[in-house]
């Protein structure tokens, strides 16, 4: 009789440190199909097939029923219509979200015949098939069903409550009506659900690793997210939750022991699959966008000049390229998000109280400046040959609308900026004041014309201060409300010559002495850097959208709001008899259970983990215990990632916002109410419950379906649609 000390294993059975191996995949010679961590479902097209095609079927009923009963632009159709006449006219416009929603909103526009001239204001025009846009909008919208059922029968949930998970999504109103219009979330939405459902089907295949179909899967979680992130910026919220999940996998791996050479390989292929599919995608749909707008348009001045004057139509493509004296300028600041140097009649209300100085993000007459010699260097601007402005030339800049110089001076500090300087704009052409001199000292050149002249656009210089030695400068601080909210512009005595905040480039230059040149023969620009640089310039714009807490809008909510319903929102600003009136109100039913689970599931978390390390026996059947975790976790975090964030933004928020978490919690809120079916109850009551939860979102979502379709009549008609003392269904408290 041996003892196990002296016990000897033999080949085919190795010892236990040996046989230990990560239990979601298969042990290193094992077959990739030998085991599964618990039991899987099935797809059989008999059954899963016709349930999603009769789901599919009905959501398409309530998404496209009386579609276009609303011929007038309506919400922020007004916006994102417009974007996509921009891309049929091939404009270039600024936005705040990333290309591809709106890329298939133009589409959309393409495929409907529109030729680009609408501008998505007021009613909708013969010519405009209006309805087949919000049409394609909502397939996506319709997409979300079939995409839940599928990713909960990849969770191992039983058929009914799949069935019941793409009940909810289909009877919820809010994900109903926001559907139905010319918007960026529907797209957004269907990416996300794309996402999660490449992540369970991922995880449900973790014991065939490397396998075809664990390939595919990832593969398809790594496209989602590309797409996702391309929509909104939101989306980088889907990107964290699958960072996170792969974050655990491949620690669970290493804490079990896992073979080093297995674990690098799941490591690069989701180097692979997460990060760099994503990545290429993303940076893809940039590129469509810089290939299809490549005409002058609205959004211009965003951009750095180089760009500007690269697109066709632009008044900067062709211009004088040597800056001569007594030519007009407009000089932008090299620091991001700073604008082009401006002044006005305005007056600092403390300092000096000289003419304000600053820098303003748009296009405007009071950009223009003169630039000229000082007081005593004088010549005949019509008669002598043009003179061009060189590098260390001491020069006065006159404000062309009021004739004031720019001006800086020891005397006065900077109104924000502490250690600076102020600059206004004081005095006349001509004065003996040597506090209006400035001199040129060029940094770098961009064109492959080097010398030691000004040029337009390609050429990055300091103005430096002659009495003081300060520099020109514009760090993007805001001024407050005197000063328009616009950038400060100071004399920085710190700043170093090659520092962003202190270069200058001469964006536009006018002078009819001077023949213009193609400046696109003259600029370099690539993609990385116009990526970079509208990337920036989204985040600039993204900033700046806060809430003014001084002023109501009707539209606007705080994020701890959004799961209780406390604020739905009219999504019309007309709510006469007559008008058709949209809603944006879920289905309280859904919301308000979900959302008490979501909240919930930390509790249950805990007192589970509670049970366990008093050694309480478990109740799980073999392996089910893994699968419940597995597929918990992923909803819960989901719905967490996806909202809790929102506390931290600044910006403003509206309800919408939710959808995206609230696709989470749906689902697992009838991930829950299976598990409870499952361990709870027995036999035909497992369907009962089941049956009145379907029942129950069915009657709440008819009983709030006027104000999702469209309500014409007097509102005070529909009684008791008012749950909630704060909706404003009726009346509402402020003024709109």
């Amino acid at each position: 009789m041996t003892t196990p000390a002296s016990r000897k294993f033999s080949k085919a059975e190795p010892p236990p440190s040996e046989s230990k191996s990560f239990t979601a995949y298969p042990a290193p010679g094992e077959s990739a199909t030998s085991r599964a961590p618990y039991m899987r479902n099935r797809w059989i097209p008999g059954t899963d097939g016709v349930i999603v095609v009769v789901l599919t079927a009905l959501c398409a009923f309530t998404r496209l029923y009386q579609i276009g009963r609303r011929a007038i632009v309506s919400w922020d159709e007004s916006h994102f219509g417009k974007f996509g006449a921009f891309y049929v006219r091939r404009q270039w416009f600024h936005d705040v979200h990333p290309p591809l929603a709106k890329a298939l909103i133009a589409l959309s526009e393409v495929l409907a015949g529109h030729n680009g001239t609408f501008e998505f204001k007021g009613p909708y025009p013969d010519y405009v098939n209006y309805k087949f846009m919000r049409q394609f909008t909502a397939m996506f919208g319709i997409g979300l069903v079939p995409l839940a059922y599928v990713a909960c029968h990849q969770l191992n949930m039983s058929r009914r409550a799949c069935v019941l998970a793409a009940c909810f999504v289909l009877l919820d109103n809010a994900l109903c009506v926001m559907s139905r219009f010319i918007l960026l979330d529907e797209s957004l939405l269907f990416f996300t659900a794309a996402t999660l459902c490449s992540v369970a089907g991922l995880q449900n295949a973790r014991h065939q690793a490397f396998s075809r179909t664990w390939w595919r899967w990832l593969l398809l979680t790594g496209a989602s997210l590309g797409l996702v992130a391309s929509c909104k910026w939101v989306g980088f919220l889907t990107i964290a939750l699958v960072g996170l999940y792969t974050i655990g996998e491949l620690f669970t791996m290493y804490i079990e022991c896992v073979a080093v050479r297995t674990v690098a390989r799941h490591f690069m292929a989701r180097v692979l699959c997460l990060i760099a599919i994503p990545f290429l995608i993303y940076a893809a749909c940039f590129k469509m966008h810089f290939m299809v707008l490549n005409r002058s348009g609205s959004g211009d001045a965003r951009m750095p000049p180089a760009f500007q004057a690269s697109l066709k139509g632009s008044p900067l493509g062709k211009q004088p390229f040597t800056v001569m004296y007594d030519s007009q300028l407009t000089l932008r600041s090299m620091h991001a998000g700073s604008g082009i140097l401006h002044s006005h009649a305005h007056r600092f209300p403390e300092g000096s109280g000289q003419q304000q100085i600053t820098c303003y993000g748009h296009k405007d007459s009071n950009n223009e400046w003169i630039i000229a010699r000082p007081r005593g260097v004088g010549f005949n601007n019509t008669a002598d040959p043009p003179v061009p402005v060189r590098h260390g030339d001491v020069v006065n800049l006159m404000h062309q609308q009021t004739k004031a110089v720019l001006h800086a001076h020891r005397a006065f500090a900077a109104p924000v900026t502490a250690g600076a300087y102020e600059v206004t704009a004081y005095g006349r052409l001509g004065w003996k004041d040597r506090n209006n001199d400035w001199r040129v000292e060029i940094v770098r050149e961009q064109s492959r014309i080097v010398n030691s002249e000004l040029h337009a656009i390609t050429t990055q210089f300091n103005l430096r201060h002659v009495p003081t030695g300060c520099l020109l400068s514009a760090e993007a601080v805001r001024l407050p409300s005197w000063g328009f909210g616009q950038t400060e512009v100071t004399c920085s005595r710190q700043n170093a010559s090659g520092a962003a905040t202190s270069l200058w480039v001469v964006e536009k230059h006018v002078n009819s002495r001077v023949p213009k040149t193609d400046m696109r023969k003259l600029v370099k620009r690539s993609f990385v850097e116009d990526f970079v640089e509208l990337n920036l310039a989204m985040a600039r714009s993204n900033n700046a959208l806060v809430p003014d807490r001084d002023k109501h809008n009707h539209l606007e909510s705080d994020a701890w709001s959004w799961p209780f319903l406390v604020y739905p929102m009219r999504l019309l600003g007309s709510w006469k008899e007559g008008d058709i009136k949209y809603y944006e109100v879920g289905n309280p039913l859904l919301w308000w259970s979900s959302a008490l689970c979501c909240l919930l599931f930390p509790l249950q978390l805990l007192f589970h983990f509670a049970r366990k390390q008093r050694g309480v026996p478990a109740q799980w059947a073999p392996g089910e215990e893994l699968h419940y975790w597995n597929g918990a976790k992923l909803l819960w975090g989901g719905w967490a990632l996806h909202y809790l964030p929102f506390f931290l933004f600044g910006r403003v928020l509206y309800l919408h916002h939710y959808l995206p978490s609230l696709y989470f919690a749906l689902l697992l809120l009838a991930f829950e109410i299976d598990y409870f079916c499952r361990h709870v109850l027995r036999g035909r009551l497992q369907n009962v419950v089941l049956a009145l939860w379907a029942v129950g979102a069915l009657a709440v979502f008819c009983w709030f379906a006027p104000l999702t379709f469209g309500y014409s009549g007097a509102i005070e008609e529909l009684k008791y649609r008012k749950w909630l003392p704060t909706w404003n269904i009726y009346e509402d408290r402020h003024v709109m």
